[in-house]
């Protein structure tokens, strides 16, 4: 780190936004209840990365499982391997209830278990987890209007051509129509002999 930086960085700290940064980190971590491999990354980015790299929706209980698990695939704690441990056993209990009962809504399944598991997700969450629900749902319906889009601009084009086509008949007809009538006048205004 350069001087000026050095000087910068510690001008922020002991301002009144730095603190303020500093006591929101603070209680961040303390509210953290076990440690996690996300790192400085939120689970929202985590859960996108996911995401990505499999193409599937990641729900609540794999984002859980992969951000307490490390490289190795063990569970970060003995107290992370224990809630994956209740999360399966929650998760077998639930699919077993919903093959017998047709009403039960396997998507609501992750949000049930882990709310038993762990206890509510914060307001936080719940507004990331909802803006990523939105902007993929903005991404369809954007990709659909566009195919849309695309569609009647085809078959806009299509009946142009068809169009244009119709008006070059009628305009040769109507030349040749042009034509034998010319050719009629002639013959009228010379008479053969």
């Amino acid at each position: 780190m350069l001087r000026y930086q050095w000087e910068d960085a510690a001008r922020f700290w002991n301002s009144k936004k730095g603190e303020d940064c500093e006591r929101v980190g603070t209680s961040s971590r303390q509210k953290q209840k076990f440690t996690h491999t996300a790192g400085s990354r939120s689970f929202a980015c985590v859960a996108q990365a996911a995401e990505a790299l499999s193409g599937q929706k990641v729900g609540r209980l794999q984002l859980f499982d992969i951000t307490h698990r490390k490289k190795d695939g063990t569970p970060m704690t003995s107290e992370a391997a224990e809630i994956m441990k209740k999360l399966k056993d929650k998760k077998a209990e639930y699919e077993a209830t919903a093959s017998t009962d047709s009403s039960v809504n396997f998507e609501d399944i992750d949000n049930r278990i882990i709310n038993e598991v762990l206890g509510p997700e914060s307001q936080s969450q719940a507004e990331v987890q909802r803006l990523n629900d939105q902007i993929v749902q903005i991404q369809a319906s954007t990709d659909e209007q566009i195919s849309q889009l695309r569609e009647e601009a085809a078959a806009r084009e299509a009946e142009a051509v068809a169009k244009e086509a119709k008006q070059n008949r009628k305009y040769n007809e109507l030349q040749l129509q042009l034509q034998s009538m010319m050719t009629m006048f002639q013959q009228f205004q010379n008479p053969p002999s």
